[in-house]
Protein backbone atom coordinates (compact mmCIF):
# COMPACT_ATOMS: atom_id res chain seq x y z
CA UNK A 1 0.00 0.00 0.00
CA UNK A 2 0.86 3.79 -0.31
CA UNK A 3 -0.88 6.27 1.74
CA UNK A 4 1.97 8.60 2.29
CA UNK A 5 5.05 10.02 0.36
CA UNK A 6 6.60 12.75 0.02
CA UNK A 7 8.27 15.03 -2.68
CA UNK A 8 10.92 17.03 -1.19
CA UNK A 9 12.67 18.56 -4.38
CA UNK A 10 12.08 21.68 -6.29
CA UNK A 11 10.42 22.59 -9.00
CA UNK A 12 13.49 23.29 -11.33
CA UNK A 13 14.46 19.99 -10.09
CA UNK A 14 11.29 18.12 -10.95
CA UNK A 15 11.28 19.89 -14.53
CA UNK A 16 14.93 19.01 -15.35
CA UNK A 17 14.16 15.12 -14.27
CA UNK A 18 11.05 14.35 -16.04
CA UNK A 19 11.49 16.88 -19.19
CA UNK A 20 8.66 18.73 -18.66
CA UNK A 21 7.19 21.62 -17.37
CA UNK A 22 4.81 22.64 -14.94
CA UNK A 23 1.42 23.86 -15.61
CA UNK A 24 1.26 25.86 -12.99
CA UNK A 25 4.86 25.90 -10.49
CA UNK A 26 3.19 28.92 -8.41
CA UNK A 27 0.95 26.41 -6.82
CA UNK A 28 3.60 23.76 -6.17
CA UNK A 29 5.25 23.37 -2.78
CA UNK A 30 7.75 20.48 -1.53
CA UNK A 31 6.66 18.85 0.75
CA UNK A 32 5.28 15.33 2.57
CA UNK A 33 1.82 14.07 1.52
CA UNK A 34 -0.71 12.60 3.42
CA UNK A 35 -3.11 10.45 0.77
CA UNK A 36 -5.98 10.67 3.45
CA UNK A 37 -6.12 14.09 3.08
CA UNK A 38 -6.63 14.32 -0.45
CA UNK A 39 -3.78 16.68 -1.59
CA UNK A 40 -2.54 18.15 -4.90
CA UNK A 41 0.34 16.39 -6.22
CA UNK A 42 2.37 16.55 -9.44
CA UNK A 43 1.59 14.46 -12.02
CA UNK A 44 2.30 13.92 -16.07
CA UNK A 45 -0.45 12.10 -17.72
CA UNK A 46 -0.47 10.59 -21.43
CA UNK A 47 -2.70 13.37 -22.84
CA UNK A 48 0.07 16.08 -21.48
CA UNK A 49 3.13 14.29 -21.44
CA UNK A 50 5.27 17.42 -21.18
CA UNK A 51 3.24 19.03 -18.69
CA UNK A 52 3.60 18.90 -14.74
CA UNK A 53 0.38 19.10 -13.26
CA UNK A 54 -1.33 19.18 -9.79
CA UNK A 55 -4.03 16.56 -9.56
CA UNK A 56 -5.88 15.41 -6.22
CA UNK A 57 -4.75 11.97 -4.44
CA UNK A 58 -7.61 9.53 -4.27
CA UNK A 59 -9.80 8.92 -7.77
CA UNK A 60 -13.24 9.75 -8.60
CA UNK A 61 -14.39 8.00 -11.26
CA UNK A 62 -16.47 9.92 -13.85
CA UNK A 63 -19.99 8.21 -12.77
CA UNK A 64 -19.29 8.57 -9.30
CA UNK A 65 -22.73 10.82 -7.52
CA UNK A 66 -20.23 12.31 -5.28
CA UNK A 67 -16.23 12.54 -4.01
CA UNK A 68 -16.94 10.23 -0.98
CA UNK A 69 -15.21 6.80 -2.75
CA UNK A 70 -11.75 8.60 -3.08
CA UNK A 71 -11.09 7.70 0.57
CA UNK A 72 -10.89 4.12 -0.83
CA UNK A 73 -9.09 4.64 -4.25
CA UNK A 74 -5.71 5.92 -2.89
CA UNK A 75 -4.33 2.94 -3.85
CA UNK A 76 -5.00 0.54 -6.84
CA UNK A 77 -4.27 -2.82 -7.09
CA UNK A 78 -2.92 -3.73 -10.31
CA UNK A 79 -3.78 -7.39 -10.58
CA UNK A 80 -7.50 -5.88 -10.44
CA UNK A 81 -7.28 -2.70 -12.26
CA UNK A 82 -9.38 -4.16 -15.52
CA UNK A 83 -12.35 -5.98 -12.77
CA UNK A 84 -13.05 -3.01 -10.78
CA UNK A 85 -15.73 -0.86 -11.34
CA UNK A 86 -13.86 2.40 -9.77
CA UNK A 87 -10.47 2.19 -11.85
CA UNK A 88 -11.57 -0.65 -15.21
CA UNK A 89 -12.71 3.11 -17.37
CA UNK A 90 -9.52 4.66 -16.35
CA UNK A 91 -6.93 1.68 -17.49
CA UNK A 92 -5.90 4.21 -20.66
CA UNK A 93 -5.38 6.82 -18.63
CA UNK A 94 -1.95 6.55 -17.28
CA UNK A 95 -0.30 9.01 -15.09
CA UNK A 96 3.39 9.48 -13.39
CA UNK A 97 2.63 10.30 -10.28
CA UNK A 98 6.25 12.48 -8.93
CA UNK A 99 8.35 11.64 -5.32
CA UNK A 100 11.34 11.01 -3.89
CA UNK A 101 10.46 8.85 -1.15
CA UNK A 102 7.21 7.14 0.39
CA UNK A 103 6.27 5.81 3.97
CA UNK A 104 5.89 2.24 5.59
CA UNK A 105 4.95 1.35 8.87
CA UNK A 106 6.36 -1.97 10.41
CA UNK A 107 3.95 -4.11 12.67
CA UNK A 108 5.98 -4.89 15.90
CA UNK A 109 3.10 -6.54 17.30
CA UNK A 110 0.27 -8.73 16.33
CA UNK A 111 -2.60 -5.92 16.41
CA UNK A 112 -0.08 -2.88 15.51
CA UNK A 113 -0.45 -1.45 18.74
CA UNK A 114 3.64 -0.94 18.28
CA UNK A 115 4.46 0.58 14.69
CA UNK A 116 7.58 1.19 13.38
CA UNK A 117 8.03 3.83 10.82
CA UNK A 118 10.31 3.80 7.40
CA UNK A 119 10.96 5.88 4.62
CA UNK A 120 11.72 4.47 1.38
CA UNK A 121 13.64 5.86 -1.35
CA UNK A 122 15.94 5.16 -3.81
CA UNK A 123 20.08 5.41 -3.41
CA UNK A 124 21.09 8.97 -3.56
CA UNK A 125 17.26 10.28 -2.56
CA UNK A 126 17.00 10.35 -5.98
CA UNK A 127 13.33 11.41 -7.98
CA UNK A 128 11.46 8.86 -9.41
CA UNK A 129 8.00 7.91 -10.44
CA UNK A 130 5.07 5.80 -9.32
CA UNK A 131 2.89 4.26 -11.83
CA UNK A 132 -0.38 5.97 -11.71
CA UNK A 133 -4.08 6.08 -13.51
CA UNK A 134 -6.14 9.56 -13.70
CA UNK A 135 -9.73 10.62 -13.92
CA UNK A 136 -11.59 13.82 -14.61
CA UNK A 137 -14.69 13.79 -12.42
CA UNK A 138 -17.39 16.62 -12.63
CA UNK A 139 -18.91 17.91 -9.44
CA UNK A 140 -22.45 18.42 -10.27
CA UNK A 141 -23.27 20.68 -7.81
CA UNK A 142 -21.17 23.54 -8.16
CA UNK A 143 -20.11 22.51 -11.74
CA UNK A 144 -15.99 22.11 -11.02
CA UNK A 145 -14.11 19.60 -12.71
CA UNK A 146 -11.76 17.75 -10.46
CA UNK A 147 -8.40 15.66 -11.89
CA UNK A 148 -7.42 12.87 -9.43
CA UNK A 149 -5.31 10.11 -9.40
CA UNK A 150 -4.51 6.49 -7.87
CA UNK A 151 -1.19 5.07 -7.51
CA UNK A 152 -0.92 0.86 -8.62
CA UNK A 153 0.49 -1.18 -5.86
CA UNK A 154 2.00 -4.76 -6.38
CA UNK A 155 3.09 -7.44 -4.65
CA UNK A 156 5.48 -6.66 -2.16
CA UNK A 157 9.02 -7.39 -2.96
CA UNK A 158 11.61 -8.98 -0.12
CA UNK A 159 12.83 -5.67 1.46
CA UNK A 160 9.00 -4.59 2.06
CA UNK A 161 7.32 -7.78 2.54
CA UNK A 162 10.14 -7.59 5.91
CA UNK A 163 8.58 -3.15 6.69
CA UNK A 164 4.72 -4.08 5.60
CA UNK A 165 4.54 -7.51 7.41
CA UNK A 166 0.64 -7.02 7.24
CA UNK A 167 -0.89 -6.56 3.78
CA UNK A 168 2.46 -7.14 1.95
CA UNK A 169 1.90 -4.52 -0.56
CA UNK A 170 3.88 -1.76 -2.50
CA UNK A 171 3.68 0.64 -4.63
CA UNK A 172 4.82 0.29 -8.20
CA UNK A 173 7.75 2.47 -9.23
CA UNK A 174 8.64 2.37 -12.39
CA UNK A 175 12.24 2.38 -14.16
CA UNK A 176 13.46 5.85 -15.52
CA UNK A 177 14.17 4.59 -19.18
CA UNK A 178 10.41 2.96 -19.32
CA UNK A 179 8.15 6.08 -17.76
CA UNK A 180 7.51 7.57 -21.43
CA UNK A 181 7.05 3.85 -22.30
CA UNK A 182 4.32 3.50 -20.05
CA UNK A 183 2.37 6.80 -20.85
CA UNK A 184 2.46 5.40 -24.47
CA UNK A 185 0.44 2.17 -23.43
CA UNK A 186 3.36 -0.42 -23.29
CA UNK A 187 4.54 -3.07 -20.83
CA UNK A 188 4.74 -1.87 -17.46
CA UNK A 189 8.78 -2.38 -16.23
CA UNK A 190 9.41 -1.78 -12.18
CA UNK A 191 12.57 -1.16 -10.43
CA UNK A 192 11.12 -1.92 -6.83
CA UNK A 193 14.08 -3.54 -6.48
CA UNK A 194 16.74 -0.69 -5.85
CA UNK A 195 14.43 0.94 -3.06
CA UNK A 196 16.19 1.60 0.21
CA UNK A 197 14.64 1.57 3.77
CA UNK A 198 15.63 4.30 6.50
CA UNK A 199 13.99 3.28 10.25
CA UNK A 200 12.59 7.49 10.86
Amino acid sequence: MCFHSKQSKSAQELQNRFRAKFENEALFTPTVYNGFQFPKTPVITNKKTNTIQLFNWGLIPFWAKDDSIKKNTLNARIETIHEKPSFRNSVNNRCLILADGFYEWHWLDEKGKQKQKYEMTLPNNELFAFAGLFSEWTDQSTGEILSTYTILTTEANELMSKIHNTKKRMPVIISENNERNWLNGEELIMQNDRLTATEI
